[in-house]
């Protein structure tokens, strides 16, 4: 059974891929910015600004691609209920690893699987993380080892890679905080599989 991404996210797309779940990408070009703009306006907190951006962008590509399933998936970080978006200079990036230093902050994935245009099952997994305490120069000194498009795309930690030396504890699924929650889109597909 194949499945459309609705993501350019490699990670996610490597993630399906490892699971054997087969998948064509067709990105959603959602303006997430505007998005998160007119939800923190309205008061939304993190896991329904996530929640929101994954459902928005499995309908855009569902409305155009009917009777297949699309997933939309979404992932920010929560410091103190506040959002921390992704960095859009690597001067950004480190303000965002001073302010996530020696920290307890949350990490929320959330997914959203639509069919012709409406939304058909969504869940959100919450992950804890606790950053090291770092100077200055040893936060630089990471982000001089990870590429700028790299930053730009995924955020300031890959824990699939350097990563993953930040952290004191990570309490949560590792494919989730990359990006997945796999184990339940499986349990999910499984279900939907057998309705047919």
């Amino acid at each position: 059974m194949k499945i459309i991404l609705a993501s350019k996210s490699g990670v996610r797309k490597k993630i399906l891929d490892n699971n054997k779940i087969e998948c064509e990408v067709i990105v959603s070009n959602v303006d997430e910015d505007e998005v998160k703009a007119s939800l923190i306006e309205e008061g939304a907190d993190p896991l329904m600004i996530s929640k929101n951006l994954a459902e928005i962008k499995s309908i855009k590509v569902s409305n155009k691609n009917p009777d297949k399933l699309v997933l939309g998936a979404d992932s920010v970080i929560s410091l103190n209920k506040e959002l921390i978006n992704k960095p859009k200079s690597r001067e950004e990036a480190l303000n965002i690893l001073k302010r996530l230093n020696n920290s307890k902050h949350y990490l929320i994935s959330s997914v959203c699987i639509s069919k012709n245009g409406s939304m058909i099952w969504n869940h959100s997994d919450t992950s804890e993380l606790k950053m090291k305490n770092f100077s200055e120069t040893q936060l630089k000194n990471y982000l001089s080892k990870i590429k700028t498009e790299t930053l730009l795309a995924y955020g300031v930690y890959q824990i699939e890679s350097e990563g993953l030396k930040l952290f004191e504890y990570i309490k949560g699924d590792h494919k989730s905080i990359m990006g997945l929650p796999i184990k339940d889109i499986i349990s999910y597909i499984e279900q939907y599989k057998k309705k047919k």
